[in-house]
This record gives structure tokens, sequence and C-alpha cells, in this order.
């Protein structure tokens, strides 16, 4: 990424420098100085500014924030998976920080959210344009984080991923590899992100920001193939051997069966390192 002399450097804050989090604070070094707000800062990413705060807790910020923040990254989970946890991590938080910013003039305030916000379960395709109505807490609460995103005076984007996988979130291979997972066709269909392409996503678009380019309100971040979840599986026992299926072993992944269309996000200028779930899986695969 292109870098500015030092008395330019943009000022990008990671609120939420966990994995996801921590990845996009890394690929973004290059863009300016990069600062990275969790509970424990010794584990943010190595050259990345940690800022010790907790988002519930606005008094834990004072004083700890840069003055002339650019990018803002939103990227925080829960740190309990109840309702009440989801509004603190998703809602609470953002309100939080977003008081501590005050007047900062932002070039965008980018929020991580989910495509669980989708309720559609009859395999149709969904984009930016498709009705959010969650009909869980989970989805709901997120959507609500969204919205304060979107609502809060400062220009803002949302990026909601699908299912993130890669190398440090390799569940779903562990199953199939142990005979855990057992989906039965048709199967619902499942959409998914190598987790490098996640931050790249949030990255480049946060370099467009930084450089005055227009970004749109929202973007559904997925990769090229959804596919029905017992293909995924059938693809992996046919690239490296894998236990039978297990009794009681899980039939499907999460509720829903819909395809996410990641094409606003390719006409942005995007380009996938990991377009479908063979090029991520078959590297993974690869290093067992």
């Amino acid at each position: 990424m292109a870098m500015t002399d030092d008395k330019q450097k943009a000022q990008i804050l990671v609120a939420g420098c966990g994995k996801l989090g921590g990845d996009i604070a890394t690929v973004l070094l290059g863009a300016g100085d990069v600062y990275g707000l969790r509970r424990n800062p010794d584990r943010v990413p190595q050259e990345v500014t940690g800022i010790g705060a907790d988002l519930t807790r606005p008094e834990s910020m004072a004083g700890k924030l840069p003055e002339h923040l650019d990018i803002v990254v939103y990227c925080l989970t829960p740190s309990s998976y109840d309702e009440e946890g989801y509004h603190q991590a998703y809602v609470t938080g953002l309100k939080n920080l977003l008081n501590v910013i005050g007047e900062q003039s932002l070039k965008r305030l980018i929020f991580i959210s989910s495509t669980s916000v989708f309720a559609q379960n009859d395999d149709s395709w969904v984009d930016e344009n498709s009705p959010a109505d969650p009909d869980r807490f989970t989805g709901q609460q997120i959507l609500q984080g969204e919205r304060t995103a979107l609502n809060s005076g400062h220009p803002a984007t949302v990026v909601r991923f699908s299912g993130i996988y890669g190398p440090s979130r390799q569940r779903f291979l562990e199953e199939v590899l142990e005979g855990r997972m057992n989906p039965q066709p048709p199967a619902p269909f499942s959409n998914r992100i190598h987790e490098v392409d996640a931050a790249n996503a949030v990255a480049w678009l946060a370099q467009k920001a930084l450089n005055g380019e227009d970004l749109e309100p929202l973007y559904v971040a997925s990769d090229c193939e959804p596919v029905r979840l017992d293909e995924v599986v059938d693809w992996v026992r046919t690239q490296v051997p894998c236990k039978a299926p297990v009794e009681g072993a899980r039939k499907g992944g999460r509720a829903g069966s819909k395809r996410c269309s990641n094409r606003k996000l390719l006409q942005s200028g995007f380009e996938f390192r990991y377009p479908d779930y063979r090029a991520g899986y078959r590297e993974m695969i690869s290093k067992l």
C-alpha cells in the first residue's frame, strides 16, 4: 500500500484487534500508523500500537485514542454468546467508542458485520439490496450495530462476512477428517471466505477511503462460489483420507440456506486470492 511522508501518515484504529482485527491491522501497516484496541494490548500483532481498553467501559478509553483518526475499523466479537453479550459487543461498545471519538472527522468508519443478518432459507441469492430481517437475537443485535454505524454522522461502510475459514480456523476441515460431519444431499447452501481475503477486503476498502474514493454503505464479503455443504464434504473426502462418519455426526451447518453474491465487492476492484472453497481448502490440506 502506498505510504505518504511521516507528517501525513494516516491514523488507523482497529477497535477489537483479535484474530480478524489483528489480520486487518497487519495488512494496513503500510497505509499509516495503525493502532489496535483490545483488553490485553500485549496481544496485538507486532508493529501495531496496542491500546488497552474495554469498549464496554468508556472510562477505560479516556485519553488513549489518537486525536486525528482517519479510519476506524470496528471488529468486535462478543465476550458472551447470549443476547446481552451481543448487544454489548455490537451496539454498546460502538456507541461508547463514537462518544469518545467525538467530533473527529473520520474518512471512514468500517463496521464488521455478518451475513447472519439475512434470514433467507430458500436457496435464493442475497446481496446488498436484499432484505435483512434476522429471526435470531444474534443477527438482530448485529443489525442494530450496523444501523448505529450508518447513523453515526461519520461516513460509514458495513462489511457483511460469510463464514470465515483458513489455517487458524480449521474446525470444519477437522470435523470432516474425523468423520464428525456428514451432511446428506441436498444439504443447505453454504457461503465462506478465506481469512486472508477477509482481512484484505477490509484493508482494500480502507485504502480506497484514504485515497478519497467513494465507498458503498454496504458490501457482502463472501467468495465466488456458494455451494451445498454436502458437496464440500464430498470434495474434501476425495482430497485426503478421512475417517468414516461416526454415529451422531453433524448433518449440516448453521441454519438457513442462501447464496451470497459478492458482485459489488468485485466491482470495487477487489481480487480474491482464494475465489472458491477448493482453492482455500486445497492449500490447507497440502499442509496437513
